[in-house]
């Protein structure tokens, strides 16, 4: 932006939907008025700033078929900002959630405000979006207009305000209130740095020429301090509008990626066909978002590596994580820390029958299994101190994942498909799951040349890098392999019956449980699936940090801080087609 001190006068209102805003209505004054009429170009560069959220970060809204079947008020099928909505999914039943949250009957809960998506005649998609508002603002410049969060002058046709605008930039797509801080901030902070000559305050005191270090970058790829020079180098002359696009996390990331990139490429198209410069766009995600981004710039899946200047990776689960498979088995753990978290443990299910009622279904949740990359052996069944048997030896989907009938398998079958819906059921689930395996496959090695990551690796915040099931010692099992599942309360706790010892009444049932998880990391992902960035070889930069859970990391100073730190690093490298 600006680094020249602000001219007084009359600012006249800038169009920028017609010729870039070059052109500007004056008005007539009386002869004695000798104020000027200050005319305020805009730069014609623009590099957007897309956000692509984690699971359960898309707000869904149902077909119109299901909204009915359901006998709903609104179509809202996902939406965790509305509390109103939200308390009453509680306690639904299995059948509820899955003909609610189901891949073919849900879409992103778009901004569209000329149509009627809201499905309740009596709600306005602004009512809908009313808590998606940009509050920070801009400092002074001498430009106004341009693609930033600007009320119109009032009486402009088709006048639209600044939460209007942000609504349209797919702000109200996404679980606001979890990430409206780091939408809200590398708008203000990229789109003002520089006012009069004078660097943005924030930047001055939590970016420009401070170590990396202080925000636990690893110390190779070396990362060194982002001088002002540089900075105001990087933003010269160019607006850095931030959009956000949600995706249907239910459905394949792959077909994710596709819809993502499409949605870019019509992005910027749609700045050059308002007479801007715009070639590129920067994607900064949150957890499986970093999924889509890969199949974004993937060559056989969103094809668009090189309208993509540079991607900042947030705990991103790269080989997966073994939370995925606990969650599906004993259902999604409350937080004492995050009160967000206990919005999605209530609504997807606390417990395995509803959990799996959802995610069986779900080829997107199911691509955040541990990939046969994680590693081998991360499920175990032990009995006291001594592991008596470990999967997988080499292929998870053979071995764990796809197996059916064992107590130990991903899935309870009688669970799958509670609404009897057509097509669906175990060997569905099978088809969704080769998908994944297929998709796993694809994206292993595919990372952008200009990428970044922040993650957390705390020993404060737990998580399962192992997944262990401690059987009582009670008894010698003599295959763990064949017992059966006898009783199960669906929240990790089993007695397994032995079928070898069925004349042996007193020594034929074992109780089990799952662990709690053990290992450092977010309470989400643990160290290993996020240290598989760094392992890569491919990233530019790693952030390896401490002190915060893994849906709330955008709320997080060093998160913020670093991440603006890399979009800097990013922005300095475009080389424009055009001088």
């Amino acid at each position: 932006m600006t680094t020249s001190p602000v001219k007084s006068g009359y600012r006249l209102p800038v169009n920028t939907e017609h010729s870039r805003g070059v052109l500007a209505h004056g008005f007539v004054t009386p002869s004695q008025d000798t104020i000027p009429q200050v005319q305020s170009i805009p730069p014609r560069r623009v590099l957007p700033i897309v956000f692509i959220p984690g699971i359960m970060g898309s707000n869904l809204r149902l077909t119109g078929d299901r909204q009915s079947i359901l006998h709903l008020d609104n179509n809202i099928a996902w939406r965790p900002d509305n509390s109103t909505v939200t308390l009453l999914q509680y306690n639904d039943e299995p059948i509820e959630r899955q003909l609610r949250l189901d891949p073919s009957c849900t879409e992103v809960d778009t901004y569209d405000p000329l149509g009627k998506s809201t499905g309740d005649p009596k709600e306005t998609i602004d009512q809908r979006n009313e808590n998606v508002v940009y509050k920070k603002g801009y400092r002074p410049d001498e430009r106004s207009g341009g693609p930033l969060l600007q009320s119109d002058p009032v009486g402009a046709k088709n006048r639209r305000t600044q939460d209007q605008k942000a609504r349209e930039r797919g702000w109200g797509e996404i679980f606001f209130g979890s990430y409206q801080e780091v939408l809200s901030l590398c708008e203000r902070s990229l789109n003002s740095a520089f006012s009069g000559g004078v660097m943005d305050p924030f930047l001055q005191k939590n970016v420009a020429n401070i170590d990396p270090s202080k925000w636990n970058a690893l110390s190779a790829p070396v990362l060194e301090k982002l001088d002002e020079e540089t900075m105001r180098g990087a933003v010269k002359g160019c607006w850095f509008p931030v959009h956000a696009m949600g995706y249907n996390w239910l459905q394949g990331n792959s077909d994710s990626g596709i819809r993502v990139a499409e949605r870019i490429v019509s992005l910027i198209d749609s700045y050059n066909k308002k007479g801007f410069e715009c070639e590129k766009v920067i994607l900064v995600t949150h957890s499986m978002g970093g999924l889509v981004a890969r199949a974004v710039i993937h060559p056989k899946i969103g094809k668009i590596n090189d309208r993509i200047l540079g991607i900042i990776h947030g705990v991103m689960p790269a080989v997966g994580a073994a939370a995925a498979y606990k969650r599906m088995r004993c259902g999604v753990e409350t937080s004492s820390i995050n009160p967000l978290t206990n919005i999605t443990a209530r609504i997807l299910g606390n417990n395995s029958k509803n959990v799996t009622a959802v995610l069986a279904d779900a080829q997107g949740a199911l691509e955040l299994l541990p990939s046969r990359f994680y590693g081998k052996n991360w499920l175990e069944a032990k009995k006291g101190r001594s592991v008596i048997k470990s999967w997988p030896t080499s292929c998870p989907y053979d071995e764990i994942y796809m197996v059916r009938g064992k107590w130990f398998s991903l899935f309870n079958e009688e669970w799958i498909n509670p609404g009897k819906l057509k097509g669906r059921g175990m060997s569905n689930t099978i088809t969704l799951l080769r998908r994944a395996r297929r998709f796993h496959e694809q994206i292993f090695e595919t990372y952008h040349d200009n990428s970044y990551a922040h993650y957390c690796v705390d020993p404060e915040r737990k998580a399962w890098q192992k997944v262990v099931w401690e059987i009582e010692d009670v008894a010698p099992v003599a295959d763990v392999t064949a017992l059966e599942i006898v009783t199960d309360d669906n929240q990790g706790r089993l007695q397994l019956g032995d079928p070898e010892m069925a004349d042996a009444v007193a020594t034929t049932l074992f109780r089990v449980k799952m662990v709690a998880a053990a290992d450092p990391g977010d309470e989400t992902v643990p160290a290993n699936s996020s240290d598989a960035q760094n392992r890569s070889g491919k990233f530019k930069g790693i952030f390896r940090q401490t002190g915060y859970e893994h849906q709330a990391s955008y709320g997080d100073p060093k998160v913020l801080a670093a991440t603006l730190y890399c979009l800097f690093k990013i922005i300095s490298e475009m080389k424009w087609s055009k001088p």
